[in-house]
C-alpha cells in the first residue's frame, strides 16, 4: 500500500485510500441549519411592489461549522461535533441530519435560552429572491460553560481540530479559553499534552483573532484575508500576485506555518514563511466554475477536505489540490451539499479519459480564442509526476488564460528516456496531469517535436522548462513565425524522477497504492 506522504499527483483511488485513514476530527464552532425554499412567481402582492413565490418545495442542510463536520464525514473522517444550539425545531431537524451522517453529537449542547441560527433562502427559477435570518440576538452564559466542560474530551485523541468561528458567539467566553489551555502552546514554547499530534485549522471569519493559537492552517477568503491586514485586495488577474507579495503580513497577522487564501472562482494561493526541498513558499489552485447557480459552502467542503487530507499525511500541495478538487464537486450543485468518497473518486476518474485528439483540441482553443482568452502550450513526458513538475505547470498557468498540456507518447518517451520507460502508460500520466486544476486541457502528441501541433494552435505563449534559452530550442522559430512567444520556466530536473523512482523501488511499493 502507497505511503500518503510520498503522494504527488491526484488519482481516483486517493480518495477511498485517504477514508481507510479514517483519522479522528473534532470541529468546535457555530451551527447552523441552511433552508432552502423554492417555487414559482406569478404575480406581485398588493401590498408592496414584491413578487409572491408559491413554495413547492423545502429543504434544510446543515450549514457553517455543521457543513465542515457532514463533508469530513462524508469523506470518512471519523467526525466529533462541539456546538451550542436551541432546543428548537431547528435544532432538532440539525442534530438528526448530523447523526444520520454519522456525526458524533455527543459533544453537541441543546440549551432553552439558545436559538438555533437558521438562514432560508427563498428562490424561484434558480434565482434566490431573499434571505431570512433567524439567529439569536444573545448567547447564553450558561451553554457556553456546558460547552466549554465537553471539550477536553472532544479533543482527546483527534487527529485534527477545525475551529469554525463565524462570529456568531459560541466560540466565545468559556469556550474561547477551553480552546486556548488545550491547544495553544505556551508561552516557554511548550505544548499541551491535548496538542501534540494534532493538525489544528482555523476556518475564522476574523483569523487574527486566533493567531495566539499559532494554528497549523488557517484558511481565510479573500475579504477576510484583506480585512486581516487591513487592506483591500484587487479584482481579477491582480488579486492573486498582491495577495502574494503580502504573504509575510498574513502570516504573522494569523499566527498560521500556512496560510490558503480561497479566491472563489480564481482557485486559492498557499502560502508558507520559506519555501523547501520538498514544499514550494507558495502554491496555486485553479477553480473549475460553471454557470452560477445557488451553491452554498463550498468553502466547508474545501475546509474538511484539506483537513482530512493532511491529518491522513497527505502532502500540503496535493492537499490543495485534493481540496480543491472536492470545492469543484459540490460548486456545480443547488443548495448546500457534501462531497462523499465516491463521488470525488468519480469526479477525479473523469479525467481518465480526457486526452484530446488534435481537431478536438483545435475546437476548443477556437472557442477560447472567440472569447478573448491567452493560450498557453507547454509538453513533456510528465511520468511519475512530483512536485517540481506541478509548480512548473503552475508558473506554465500564469502566463494565460488556458494552459493546454502536450504529453510525449509511450513510444517517444522510450526514445527520449530508454526501453524501462515510461513507467506509467500515456493514459495514465494524461489522466494525473489533468486532474491538476492548473491544467485545462491535455492532448496526446506521437511526433519528434512539438512542432505540427504548435502550428495547428498558434499559442500565445510556448512554455519550457529547462536550463538553456530560446535561441536552443527547435519549436522557437515555429512560434516566432505567427507572433508567439516563447518562455522559459525554471528547470523540473531529471533526477527529480530519478530519486522518485528509487525511492520506490527500495521500498518495493506499488505508486497507486
Amino acid at each position: 500500500m502507497a505511503r500518503l506522504s510520498n503522494q504527488e499527483g491526484l488519482a481516483d483511488w486517493l480518495p477511498g485510500r485517504l477514508a481507510e485513514e479514517r483519522p479522528v476530527v473534532t470541529v468546535i464552532g457555530d451551527a447552523i441549519l441552511d433552508g432552502w425554499w423554492d417555487g414559482t412567481i406569478e404575480r406581485f402582492c398588493r401590498e408592496a411592489p414584491a413578487p409572491v413565490v408559491q413554495v413547492h418545495r423545502r429543504d434544510f442542510a446543515p450549514g457553517g461549522a455543521a457543513n465542515t463536520a457532514m463533508n469530513l464525514a462524508a469523506l470518512g473522517a471519523d467526525v466529533r461535533f462541539v456546538s451550542l444550539i436551541g432546543e428548537d425545531p431547528a435544532g432538532e431537524i440539525l442534530t438528526g441530519a448530523l447523526q444520520a451522517a454519522g456525526v458524533d453529537v455527543s459533544h453537541l449542547v441543546r440549551h432553552p435560552d439558545m436559538t438555533t441560527t437558521t438562514k432560508f433562502r427563498v428562490s424561484s427559477a434558480g434565482q434566490v429572491m431573499l434571505r431570512l435570518d433567524d439567529a439569536a440576538t444573545e448567547v447564553p452564559g450558561e451553554g457556553l460553560r456546558k460547552m466549554a466542560g465537553t471539550l477536553p474530551k472532544a479533543i482527546r485523541g483527534s487527529a485534527a481540530v477545525v475551529l469554525c468561528d463565524y462570529g456568531a458567539g459560541a466560540l466565545e467566553g468559556p469556550v474561547r479559553s477551553a480552546i486556548l489551555d488545550h491547544l495553544a502552546p505556551g508561552v516557554d514554547g511548550g505544548v499541551p499534552e491535548s496538542r501534540r499530534n494534532t493538525l489544528v485549522v482555523v476556518d475564522a471569519h476574523n483569523p487574527g483573532s486566533w493567531a495566539g493559537l499559532t494554528p497549523h492552517l488557517a484558511t481565510p477568503n479573500a475579504q477576510e484575508a484583506a480585512r486581516l491586514i487591513g487592506t483591500e485586495f484587487p479584482g481579477g488577474a491582480a488579486r492573486c500576485p498582491f495577495v502574494e507579495a503580502h504573504a509575510d503580513q498574513l502570516l504573522r497577522a494569523s499566527g498560521a506555518a500556512v496560510v490558503v487564501v480561497t479566491l472563489d472562482r480564481e482557485g486559492t494561493l498557499t502560502i508558507r514563511p520559506d519555501s523547501t526541498r520538498s514544499e514550494p513558499a507558495t502554491h496555486r489552485t485553479w477553480a473549475r466554475p460553471q454557470a452560477e447557480k445557488q451553491a452554498s459552502g463550498a468553502g466547508d467542503t474545501f475546509v474538511a477536505a484539506l483537513t482530512l487530507a493532511r491529518a491522513a499525511g497527505l502532502p500540503l500541495t496535493t492537499s490543495v489540490d485534493l481540496a480543491q478538487a472536492a470545492a469543484d464537486v459540490v460548486v456545480h450543485r443547488p443548495g448546500t451539499s457534501v462531497c462523499t468518497t465516491e463521488e470525488l473518486a468519480t469526479h477525479l476518474r473523469g479525467f481518465a479519459d480526457t486526452a484530446l485528439t488534435d481537431t478536438q483540441l483545435a475546437r476548443h482553443i477556437q472557442e477560447h480564442r472567440s472569447e478573448g482568452r491567452r493560450i498557453v502550450l507547454t509538453n513533456g513526458c510528465f511520468d511519475v509526476l512530483h512536485r517540481g513538475h506541478t509548480r512548473y505547470l503552475n508558473q506554465a498557468k500564469q502566463l494565460g488564460d488556458v494552459l493546454v498540456v502536450a504529453l510525449n507518447s509511450d513510444s517517444s518517451v522510450r526514445q527520449l528516456k530508454g526501453p524501462d520507460r515510461p513507467v506509467n502508460h500515456e493514459a495514465d500520466r494524461a489522466a494525473v496531469v489533468a486532474a491538476l486544476s492548473c491544467v485545462d486541457h491535455v492532448t496526446i502528441f506521437d511526433t519528434p517535436t512539438p512542432i505540427p501541433l504548435i502550428e495547428l494552435l498558434r499559442p500565445d505563449v510556448y512554455a519550457k522548462g529547462g536550463d538553456y534559452t530560446p535561441e536552443m530550442l527547435q519549436e522557437t522559430a515555429a512560434v516566432e513565425r505567427y507572433g508567439g512567444t516563447v518562455t522559459i520556466l525554471d528547470y523540473v530536473p531529471e533526477h527529480s524522477t530519478t530519486a522518485v523512482l528509487e525511492r520506490i523501488r527500495s521500498s518495493g511499493e506499488n505508486p497507486e497504492g
